[in-house]
Parts: structure tokens; C-alpha cells; sequence
């Protein structure tokens, strides 16, 4: 056996105890309840995402007899997405491109703007768990009664309590699942089916699969989703800057900390630090109920930290601290970096909308946005796909001519049936016969398709060609809309012999 030296061993045992704290123990979080106009504020908007998500599947819409009625449905059975008055297509899929980078833009502008306000108000996983968490109040109690009863014994007190909220738990993730399956399918019709055993199974698995991920993402994981799943807060810190309004602790106010109550005739604390400060004692108590409130379990008086989510229910809780001492309140408050360094040395920086990001923010936005209004409205009702038959590429005929096939697919976006002119440029003479229907030969063909439908047609071309090159030479399908004059073209090749007649 080999020998191991002092300096191999030294560095051995410290790799060692290093890896004994590479994985902790999660330690929970019980967040105390807050009263104030924060805490007002982010119920209302929680009631309104809820509100929206339940009960949007269940809005009607007018639409064509044989289109369906729900104001916003992916309809993946018939390939369309409905909403309100807007219908697409697959073929419209770069819209949904579109809609991600105004998205992703908006969510820049809105956190260079005000932080991670979306985490902290309208994010889903924060939006369920504090539903959850809300439930497990009144259940259970608040934080101390909470972590009371998780360190004591098994009662049956404790067994009731915990049975009837993981039951609430898993029915509101149910409905939360049963809801996103009815973006997909009608409402009415999937509720119904549903009930009666008669849904697909499709239907069953995704709505138990989103009903496993709410009950454990809101009821289990909760702030390790916000922590270490989510990535947001890892590169969020890059559309931060000094002038970003934040949920910040005024420091030049608050330090240092002593405990006991602020009165305007206090005497000054004979601490240490407040002999610092020159006998001057700061408005912190150091209560810890900022951390106690925080959901995420911080304490916002280190700074902005990759866990907070900016939720402010730390102003509420501290207000709550500063009325009971007499002292004004808004501690801990929304403000930018560069004003509190300001208010420290006495003055007041303001808060600036427009400086070189949020300009590039706003700008990419404001161009992403026009884009998609133009290409929506000048999208066009028709559209026309053209594939070349495989084999064979080309038939001869006696007469010297070519024989080419096609198959065309004509969308038709109208809600009227539409007999659509497909005529042929690009090749001498050339003549459209529509195989199946027995239609042509003729220098143009009628090609009729339902409303809100894609025909489906073969067409063969004959015609001589002049300039083929390697054996092809490009033509162009016109495709007319006989009732609007609506026309689009497909640009495709005519096959034949090469220069030395092989094929």
C-alpha cells in the first residue's frame, strides 16, 4: 500500500468535510401571515389570474355554424387555435414566435423596470402557492402554532388538520388541471364526458398529470421551485441596474440595530454601534419580522438576493413593527440603488423611466409589437402548397410533350365555400388536368374548397418545355380567389430529359 503524506492527508480530510456540506437538509419555511395595503394588493391580483385561468375555458364566443363557440380553445384534433376573433392556422405558427419575443422583451422592460415583480405577483407557481399556503393557514394556524405542532407528537388533532388540507390541496389542483385540459377541448363538452367515463384518454392523463405538478410544485417544493428549479433569477441580475425600483431596506435609516421602542424623546442606546453612529440609534428593532413574513425565507436587510421575489410582504410586516414603535414607516420599501445612496448622503436621485436599456427594452418591443399588427392584418385567407410527384418525375406522350404531377393543397381560411382559379405560368401551352375529378384538360382549372377547409388535388401539367436545365426549369402555380380576387403564387420546378435525354 502506498504511503500518503501530511499535505495528501490534510487535503483528503478537508475534501471530505467540504462534501459533507455540498448537499443540507432543506430547512422549511413557515411564513407568517401579513395585514397591509402589499398584502391587499397581491390578493386582488391573485384573485384576477384565477379568476381569468378558471373561468376564461367557459366564455362563448360567436363564431361560423360549424366553427366551435369557446372564446379561446386549441383545438390539436382539428389544428386550429381559437381566440376570440383571431383564428390560426398551423401555418401560422411564427405568430406564436412572435408572441414569445414580445413576451420575452416585456418581461426584460417590466424587471429592468421594477424588479421580479412577476415572480413575486403572476407567476403561477407563486399564484398557487400562495393559495396553498393560505389554506394551510386557516387549517393549521399561523407560523408559530405551525411549527409547534410539526415538532410535537402525532395527535389526532394534527392527523385531522393535515388530512383535511392535503385534501383541499389536491382538489384545488385538480380543478387547476381539469381547467388546462379545457383550453384544449370544450368545456362544457369535456366536463360532461369527463364525469360520465366517456373523455379520452388523453384527456384523463394530462389532467392527473397537472394535477401531480400543482399539488407538489405549490403544496411540497414552494420556494425550492423559486430557488433552484426556476432559472429567471440566475440571469435576472442582468436587466437590473441602479435605477431598477426594488423591494429594498433603507440601511442609512435603519442602522444600526438595537432593539426596544423608537420615540422621538428615546435616549440614544449606549451601544456600541450607536457610539459609531455618534450616539444616533436606527429605526430597525431587529424584530426579524421581515424574514419571518418573507415566503422565500430572507432577510431583505442583506440586499437583493437571488431567492427574493419581490413580493414586499416585508414593507407590510415591518410597517406593522414601525407603527408599534413609534417610528415612520415604509423601512423597507420599493426604491432604486441609486436613490438610496442619495437619500444616505442627504439628497434625493428620483427614479429615471427612460436610460439606454429600458430604451432598447421599449424599442424591441414597440417594433416586435408592429410586426405582428401588420402581419395579422395583412394575412392572407388563402394558401397554396405545391408537391412534385416522386416517380415517376416526367411522362413522355406521342406527341412530344411532358407530363408532370402534383399534388396541391388549397387552404381555405374564409368561412364560405370558395372556388378557387389555378392556372400555369412558365410553361409553353401547357394544360391542367385534374386527375380524380376528371377535370381538363384546360389552360386553367376550378378548384372548389369548403369553408374554413384545405382541398386536397392532383393535378397533372402537359406542356413543352423551352428551357430545361439538368432536366428542370422553374414554373409558377397562381393560385385566384374568384370572389375577393385574393391570389397567391407557389413557385415550384417542370421536370424532363437532361441535355442527353436521360432522365
Amino acid at each position: 500500500m502506498s504511503r500518503i503524506s501530511k499535505t495528501d492527508r490534510k487535503l483528503q480530510v478537508e475534501q471530505e468535510e467540504a462534501g459533507q456540506h455540498l448537499y443540507a437538509n432543506r430547512v422549511r419555511v413557515y411564513p407568517k401571515s401579513v395585514r397591509g395595503p402589499v398584502r391587499r394588493f397581491k390578493w386582488a391580483v391573485l384573485a384576477f389570474c384565477l379568476a381569468v385561468y378558471y373561468l376564461l375555458p367557459w366564455l362563448r364566443w360567436s363564431r361560423a355554424p360549424n366553427q366551435p363557440d369557446q372564446a379561446v380553445l386549441l383545438d390539436l384534433w382539428h389544428e386550429r387555435f381559437y381566440f376570440f376573433n383571431l383564428e390560426f392556422w398551423p401555418q401560422d405558427i411564427y405568430y406564436l414566435t412572435g408572441l414569445l419575443i414580445m413576451g420575452a422583451v416585456g418581461l426584460f422592460l417590466v424587471t429592468s423596470l421594477v424588479g421580479r415583480v412577476w415572480c413575486g405577483y403572476t407567476c403561477p407557481q407563486t399564484v398557487w402557492t400562495d393559495l396553498f399556503m393560505w389554506i394551510e393557514r386557516v387549517i393549521e394556524g399561523d407560523r408559530n402554532e405551525r411549527m409547534k405542532r410539526d415538532a410535537g407528537p402525532i395527535t389526532a388533532d394534527v392527523v385531522w388538520r393535515k388530512s383535511l388540507k392535503h385534501v383541499l390541496w389536491l382538489g384545488i389542483a385538480f380543478w387547476t388541471g381539469g381547467a388546462w385540459i379545457m383550453y384544449y377541448v370544450d368545456a362544457p363538452t369535456v366536463t360532461v364526458e369527463f364525469w360520465t367515463g366517456t373523455a379520452s384518454k388523453e384527456v384523463y392523463f394530462f389532467t392527473f398529470l397537472f394535477t401531480a405538478t400543482t399539488y407538489l410544485l405549490a403544496g411540497w417544493a414552494r420556494e425550492q421551485v423559486c430557488t433552484y428549479m426556476c432559472p429567471w433569477p440566475r440571469f435576472q441580475s442582468a436587466m437590473l441596474d441602479e435605477q431598477s425600483l426594488t423591494v429594498t431596506y433603507q440601511a442609512w435609516r435603519g442602522e444600526p440595530r438595537t432593539r426596544g421602542k423608537r420615540t422621538e424623546a428615546a435616549p440614544a442606546a449606549a451601544s456600541g454601534a450607536a457610539v459609531a453612529r455618534g450616539g444616533q440609534v436606527g429605526d430597525c428593532v431587529d424584530c426579524g419580522a421581515c424574514v419571518t413574513a418573507c415566503p422565500t425565507g430572507i432577510d431583505i436587510r442583506d440586499g437583493i438576493q437571488l431567492e427574493c421575489i419581490n413580493c414586499g410582504l416585508c414593507i407590510d410586516a415591518c410597517n406593522h413593527v414601525m407603527q408599534k414603535t413609534g417610528k415612520p414607516g415604509w423601512l423597507i420599501t420599493w426604491d432604486t440603488l441609486a436613490d438610496q445612496a442619495a437619500k444616505a448622503a442627504g439628497t434625493h436621485a428620483g427614479f429615471r423611466f427612460f436610460r439606454p436599456r429600458t430604451i432598447i427594452y421599449l424599442s424591441a418591443l414597440c417594433l416586435a409589437a408592429v410586426v405582428m399588427v401588420v402581419a395579422l392584418a395583412m394575412r392572407p385567407t388563402i394558401d397554396l402548397s405545391v408537391q412534385h410527384d416522386r416517380a415517376p418525375l416526367f411522362v413522355k406522350l406521342v406527341d412530344g410533350s411532358l407530363r408532370n404531377g402534383y399534388t396541391i393543397k388549397v387552404s381555405n381560411k374564409a368561412q364560405v365555400p370558395v372556388t378557387f382559379e389555378l392556372t400555369i405560368d412558365g410553361v409553353q401551352g401547357a394544360m391542367l388536368t385534374e386527375a380524380d375529378e376528371a377535370l381538363g384538360p384546360a389552360s386553367a382549372l376550378g378548384l372548389p374548397v369548403g369553408a374554413d377547409r384545405v382541398g386536397t388535388f392532383r393535378v397533372l401539367v402537359t406542356g413543352t418545355p423551352t428551357a430545361l436545365v439538368d432536366g428542370s426549369q422553374p414554373i409558377d402555380f397562381k393560385l385566384r380567389n374568384t370572389v375577393t380576387g385574393e391570389q397567391t403564387v407557389y413557385h415550384s420546378v417542370f421536370m424532363g430529359p437532361n441535355a442527353q435525354g436521360r432522365r
